[in-house]
């Protein structure tokens, strides 16, 4: 029957579907049957992978080899009971099982009746066909490998994880070591093991090495290095030779446990027995390290020698911003430095000995200073400074010689060529206090010169009136010139003044000099001038870029504190009731940007060494910042017919410079249309406020604008209207503060403020209150130059060429400027006519600032005509220029686009 089954022709579409259930059935009863025998035979392998018979003895190492060879024969016997192959009907049925209808077994069934009937017979066929087409789409199940009820304690994992383990971390090595435990198997194996460790010297910071794990047969070790060997085994089994350490030379040594450095007899090649099991090698030389016998090592040894730290000096002394002598210096060891020291000794060689210097020096000692090091990272090659502050030694900017050591830790130091330089330290620029720190350098330079530095003081006190700035000073000086000279007169007979009695002189005339270099002034005009006047010292005296840099630091201060002092005055002014406070307060202050960009120029002229410009720039500043004071005084006439044509003006030139940032807007967005004009802090309306320009997307925008003494109505502008309102104030004839412009490229309402501001001007040049002297020709000028840019300005709106307007508009602002400008001293030569040029503008009209250029009743400068900066047309000209010139060349633009760009590009 089975062989007749295995021969159907019918089950040949299931032979393989067959087979895979056959096999999955073979491994459900496998493991079913032999899992007790795998798990302990996987213990078993890990126990001795993992060293477990090493630490057994050899009695229970056997025992337990009885106990598993028991336990697997027990395991197998009960695997091959329990397990049973699968016959063929089992896996028919299995594999019928996961089939619906079970068709397997209805293709083996025979038809019972009606075998000679035509119709039953086309049916039974029929069904047949039926069922083996259901049976062809079997697919073998999935064998059930889960036997959690046969081992409920989990003990197949347990084996399984300490067998991963054992892989990981074990050896199969170990299991050689099996032929070790049979009887005679020692016979084979080494009767004798050694160990070694090299350990280098801890100052080094490199980690102990394990020498049976050193492949290599040459070794590069520290000096000093120590080798340590332990011996096990049989005696004599291994022998050491060595020649490396440096108290035995080529000593043999075998293991019977004696250190080689105590045996007797050290003749080359000799061999020693040893006492000690541990052998101990200091490596001090190059040479051979042999370990004799079976499974022993040869080792080829070569010292590196410590070599000495080195340090060199990588710059000379400068100043640092806190008055601190900075020296940099570079430092080196192989394992990292640890210390040094820095000796600075007076050069007496180089020290031009005269004056309070010609006698001989008294005995001091030389300055000796840690080295800085590295408070974190590797001291192996490091970069550091020397900062010190030498202000007070006497050796201050004085020759003398720095000398650097440097030390490691195997102690080894080494130290630099001494290096020549000045003892820089803080200099007095006050010519008084210059003069009593050399007094007090020369007393403590020698008492000697106690007389003479007497003399001089009472040369210096002679006429106090044109020298100090304080009664104080002066007193403190004579209080100090007495005691001088009482201590003198008691040291008449001996060498000279020294001991308490010389450092309480040095001490006192140490901190009048502090105090005359500082100063202690009240009056913030007084101390921007000392600034000055200490900045031109010390540019005469070619002082170095540190020193400069700090005093035009304080220059900025004393001159920030000054502007200040001004606007409290200013605001003081109007709480008193002046009825043009404001643009008093407008005459008096100075812009911070203004103020910046001139010292900026005068620290640039410095730095390129033109300090001849530079020193006549610094006279400039000092000249208006007086003039603005003096201004602050003589500005009571604000709401003259003059001041009022000046303000006017202002008014104008600023209308004038927003409709040229709204052009300026306008030409950046014929490149992006998508984008919208932003809010322009420049573009300033009528009474000093600000315009905001409109979207161009929606067609139509609105502008406001908020002046100083009302606001005026917002115009729409994508109607072309002009935007223009009435002034709360009641001023006629005034252009609106719309600041809205009209659509890219066609500048409409653009040119209809344009025309209205040309209108403005005409009425305001009828107005002038001067006659048809050279000041009032020149102002109108000036004026007629700034019409007719302003005509040519609006013609170019009208035509759309937004870089030709603003080429004219730029014209106009700069014709607009020189009226005011003549306006200005015109006025002054009629109201002072006896005052300089340069003060009358000054002070009648509050128009010019302390840079020396006009200004506007916004308080904004000359922007062309000054000489810091372009000014913000001529920038905006150039930030479009760049932009154009980006534009060009990329290559993803069209030729159309590039032309356009290029016709651009000529009109600039």
């Amino acid at each position: 029957m089975m062989r007749n089954r295995k021969r159907d022709p019918r089950l040949q579409p299931l032979r393989w579907a067959l087979r895979l259930t056959q096999a999955g059935m073979v491994a459900e009863r496998a493991l079913r049957a032999f899992w007790p025998l795998a798990s302990v035979l996987m213990i078993t392998l890990a126990a001795v992978m993992l060293g477990g018979l090493d630490l057994l003895p050899l009695g229970v190492v056997w025992s337990g080899a009885v106990f598993v060879l028991v336990a697997s024969l027990c395991a197998l016997a009960w695997g091959l009971w329990h397990f049973r192959w699968p016959r063929q009907s089992e896996t028919l049925a299995r594999l019928d099982a996961s089939l619906p209808g079970r068709p397997v077994r209805a293709l083996l069934d025979s038809q019972a009746t009606g075998a000679g009937d035509a119709g039953s017979m086309a049916l039974w066929l029929a069904h047949q066909q039926r069922m083996a087409r259901a049976a062809a789409a079997a697919k073998p199940p999935t064998p059930n490998l889960r036997i959690a009820a046969a081992d409920p304690f989990a003990l197949r994992y347990v084996a399984l994880l300490a067998l991963v383990m054992a892989l990981g971390f074990g050896s199969l090595w170990r299991v050689g070591s099996l032929g070790a435990m049979v009887p005679g198997g020692q016979a084979g194996v080494v009767t004798a093991s050694w160990e070694g460790w090299i350990e280098p010297p801890r100052y080094t910071g490199l980690p102990v090495l394990y020498l049976n794990d050193q492949q290599a047969d040459r070794l590069e070790l520290p000096e000093g290095s120590r080798i340590t060997l332990r011996f096990y085994g049989s005696v004599g089994a291994l022998a050491l030779k060595e020649t490396v350490s440096a108290s035995v030379a080529g000593t043999v040594g075998t293991a019977t446990g004696a250190a080689i450095g105590s045996a007797a007899g050290t003749e080359t090649g000799a061999t020693v027995e040893a006492t000690a099991p541990e052998h101990a090698i200091e490596v001090q030389r190059n040479g051979d390290l042999e370990i004799r016998g079976e499974g022993g090592r040869s080792w080829s040894v070569a010292v590196l020698p410590d070599k000495p730290p080195q340090i060199s000096v990588t710059g000379l002394p400068e100043l640092t911003e806190a008055g601190a002598l900075s020296l940099p210096y570079m430092a080196q060891d192989d394992y990292g430095v640890i210390g040094g020291e820095v000796r600075i000794a007076l050069d007496e060689h180089a020290l031009q000995r005269r004056h309070g210097l010609r006698p001989d020096p008294e005995p001091r000692e030389v300055i000796t200073l840690p080295l800085p090091l590295p408070l974190s990272g590797s001291r192996q090659e490091f970069s550091e400074f020397l900062i010190e502050d030498f202000a007070g030694h006497p050796w201050a900017n004085l020759p003398v010689v720095f000398s650097f050591t440097v030390r490691d830790a195997a102690g080894q130091s080494t130290t630099t060529a001494g290096l020549g330089a000045l003892l820089v330290a803080p200099r007095f620029f006050d010519p008084l206090a210059a003069a009593v720190a050399e007094q007090r350098r020369d007393i403590l330079w020698s008492g000697a010169n106690a007389g003479r530095i007497a003399q001089v003081l009472r040369a210096v006190s002679h006429r106090p009136a044109s020298i100090f700035r304080e009664a104080g000073s002066y007193l403190q000086l004579r209080g100090i010139l007495r005691r001088l000279e009482g201590f003198t007169q008691a040291e008449q007979a001996g060498p000279g003044l020294s001991g308490p009695p010389r450092d309480e002189i040095a001490a006192a005339l140490w901190a009048l000099a502090q105090s005359l270099e500082e100063g202690d002034i009240g009056d913030a005009l007084a101390r921007m001038q000392q600034a000055k006047e200490r900045l031109s010292q010390a540019m005469r005296d070619g002082a170095s870029d540190e020193e400069i840099a700090q005093l035009m630091q304080k220059l900025r201060e004393a001159t920030q504190d000054y502007m200040r002092q001004l606007q409290r005055q200013a605001q003081r002014d109007r709480q008193s009731g002046a009825e043009d406070g404001e643009q008093q307060q407008a005459g008096t202050t100075l812009s911070q940007q203004d103020l910046q960009a001139m010292m900026d120029h005068i620290q640039e002229l410095m730095e390129q060494g033109r300090m001849a410009e530079a020193e006549q720039a610094l006279e400039e500043f000092q000249r208006m910042m007086e003039n603005m004071r003096m201004s602050q005084n003589q500005q009571g006439e604000g709401g003259s017919q003059g001041q009022q044509a000046m303000e006017g003006l202002g008014e104008t030139l600023r209308e004038q410079q927003g409709l040229s940032d709204q052009a300026f807007r306008d030409l950046q967005e014929q490149f992006n249309p998508n984008a919208q004009a932003g809010q322009s802090q420049s573009n300033e309306g009528r009474s000093g406020g600000q315009g905001r320009g409109q979207q161009h997307e929606g067609g139509t925008g609105q502008g406001s604008g908020q002046g100083n003494t009302g606001q005026n109505g917002s115009g729409q502008d994508g109607s072309g209207q002009d935007g223009s309102g009435q002034d709360s104030a009641g001023q006629q004839g005034q252009p609106g503060q719309n600041g809205s412009g009209g659509q890219p490229g066609q500048g409409g309402s653009l040119a209809d403020r344009q025309q209205a501001l040309r209108d403005e001007l005409r009425r305001q040049q009828e107005g002038l209150p001067l006659g048809d002297e050279a000041g009032g020709s020149q102002t109108r000028e000036a004026l007629d130059r700034a019409g007719e840019a302003m005509d040519q300005a609006g013609e170019a709106l009208r035509q759309g060429d937004l870089a030709g307007a603003i080429d004219r508009q730029s014209d106009a602002m700069e014709a607009l400027r020189e009226g005011m400008r003549a306006l200005g001293e015109a006025l002054a030569e009629n109201q002072q006519p006896g005052q300089q040029p340069g003060q009358g503008q000054m002070s009648s009209s509050g128009q010019a600032d302390p840079l020396g250029r006009d200004r506007n009743a916004s308080g904004q400068g000359d922007e062309r005509g000054a000489r810091i900066g372009e000014g913000r047309a001529h920038r905006r000209a150039w930030d479009l220029l760049e932009e154009l010139r980006r534009r060009i060349g990329e290559q993803g633009r069209s030729e159309s686009e590039r032309s356009y760009i290029e016709r651009l590009l000529d009109q600039f």
